[in-house]
């Protein structure tokens, strides 16, 4: 394996040591990875946008006030990828959508202050489906990203593109999004770790919105560790965001580093198992509770009835958030903008022309689908019996956690799928999310993490966790204590069982 090679597969915690040692400097570590997104991202297509020279510039930067002495954050000079969900100075935020290509946003979002005060060099923007309305990143108006196990599979979605990134050694860590399991569900495809916080907990301020009661930022990595690490660092209230908690940050990395199961209540949710789950995603599911049961956990079943509507609820809440947010991209004010071909140049026609050229049909259909639930008449049906819902769902988890101190079920019912598999049939598109849904409904932080490998494909399966509002140091504590048990068991890391990613490339020519 080459030196590039041997920088690469290190977790963020372990470059961050190496840096702060002086065994590595930022810029080496940084072009290792510039170097494998040139080798390997044409398969993969994580990457919409790549940040060659800032990101080179920022780990001069780093290596210079390391050399000087001069204080500097744990992650300083570690890389990182960035959804293109989150405005960023300097590159293009496009959202994933025609309607934003090449948009060069003004400001940057508040957790992208957080990292250019820590120096972490930006390596670029990943892709994800359009503003984040997907379970595959097959809905990117810029092309599919590619699962690194195996290319002809989804990478999950929407922030497919930062979890493929991660997972294929392009990134140590990235941030993503997660409204209904965007950051859990392609971590949980592709074997690596996402966190969805507690709402209000990272602040979405400069996070274009899709569902504003439901979307959050959080960490994509591929440890407990290196994912606590990010989240400590982005945390924290922001004045800019008026979701925002006052909370102060806690010591997630610490909680990570002190794992312990012992004693533990953990609630197997029995209402996100069963029917429409893979075998061998349950056979890891029970593998793993058999894991913590051994190191003393006490294994509980908790019964959420209301859960079997979260994703009704979900599907009608959502877009209905979606066709206000997304109102405001019309044409006039920045974006694409498309005249009509005939008739009189109207305002409303020059709308109605750019929404129609520029949004793709997953847009569309949830814009049209908030609109009708929206609409008079029909709000108090639709809209308004969903918010009665998302109350019922998070009296279940208030119910839930008198029982126990974790809940825990897989992260997705399957492993990834096919390309292509599903996107004729958005209903069973919208079945992954169904284990994920019910955190965002009621606000609750989630961990996923990987559980092993499916027999029957051998691909990785995920389990999630699940902690009340505010008890984020909870999910880091039990999560790093588990991932313990499972590398164990595994005899290591579960992406060093990943395919060899430059063979396979060497064979097929390196391109998808």
């Amino acid at each position: 394996m080459s030196v590039s090679a041997d920088l690469i597969t290190l977790t963020a915690a372990q470059m961050a040591d190496k840096l702060a040692t002086g065994e590595i400097t930022s810029v080496e570590l940084t072009q290792a990875h510039l170097d494998r997104i040139t080798a390997v991202d044409g398969a993969i297509h994580a990457f919409l946008h790549v940040n060659t020279d800032e990101a080179l510039a920022v780990a001069a930067e780093v290596d210079a006030a390391r050399a000087a002495g001069e204080p500097l954050h744990r992650l300083a000079g570690v890389p990182i990828a960035i959804k293109d969900l989150i405005v960023t100075v300097g590159q293009p935020t496009t959202a994933g959508s025609r309607i934003l290509e090449g948009w060069m946003s003004p400001y940057d979002a508040t957790v992208i202050e957080k990292i250019r005060a820590a120096k972490l060099p930006i390596l670029g923007k990943t892709n994800l489906d359009e503003f984040a309305m997907g379970s595959s990143t097959e809905h990117s108006a810029f092309g599919n990203t590619h699962n690194p196990w195996d290319l002809d599979r989804i990478p999950g979605g929407s922030g497919g593109g930062s979890a493929a990134a991660v997972a294929a050694f392009e990134a140590p860590l990235a941030l993503g999004t997660d409204t209904g399991g965007s950051i859990r569900q392609p971590a949980s495809v592709t074997g690596t770790v996402g966190v969805k916080p507690t709402y209000g907990g990272v602040s979405r301020y400069g996070a274009i919105a899709m569902a504003s009661s439901l979307d959050q930022i959080g960490p994509v990595a591929r440890t407990v560790e290196d994912a606590a690490l990010l989240h400590e660092l982005i945390g924290g209230h922001d004045p800019r965001d008026s979701t925002s908690l006052a909370d102060p940050v806690a010591a997630f990395a610490a909680a990570a580093a002190d794992g312990d199961v012992k004693g533990l209540r953990i609630g197997v949710v029995t209402d996100l198992q069963g029917e429409g789950y893979q075998a061998g995603v349950l056979d890891r599911f029970h593998e793993s509770l058999d894991l913590l049961r051994e190191a003393g956990a006490e294994i509980v079943e908790v019964s959420c009835p209301h859960f079997q509507y979260a994703l009704g609820a979900y599907y009608l809440i959502m877009p209905s958030e979606v066709s206000s947010n997304l109102a405001k991209f019309d044409g006039v004010r920045y974006g694409l903008r498309t005249l009509p071909t005939e008739g009189p140049l109207t305002i409303e026609r020059v709308m109605a022309a750019t929404r129609a050229a520029g949004f793709g049909d997953e847009a569309k259909r949830r814009i049209i689908l908030g609109t009708y639930a929206l609409s008079a008449g029909y709000y108090d049906a639709y809209y308004g019996s969903a918010q009665k819902v998302r109350t019922l769902v998070q009296r279940d988890f208030d119910a839930a956690f008198e029982q126990a101190d974790i809940l825990i079920s897989p992260t997705a019912p399957t492993t990834a799928f096919r390309l292509g598999e599903k996107t004729d049939d958005p209903l069973a598109m919208y079945l992954n999310d169904v284990a994920t849904i019910p955190a965002n409904l009621a606000g609750v932080p989630g961990l996923s993490l990987p559980s092993g490998l499916a027999t029957e494909d051998g691909l990785p399966a995920g389990i999630q966790l699940l902690a009340p509002a505010r008890e984020d140091e909870r999910l880091y504590r039990a999560g790093a204590a588990l991932e313990r048990l499972l590398v164990r068991r595994w005899g290591g890391p579960l992406l060093d069982k990943a395919p060899d990613l430059a063979a396979s490339l060497t064979t097929t020519g390196g391109e998808k």
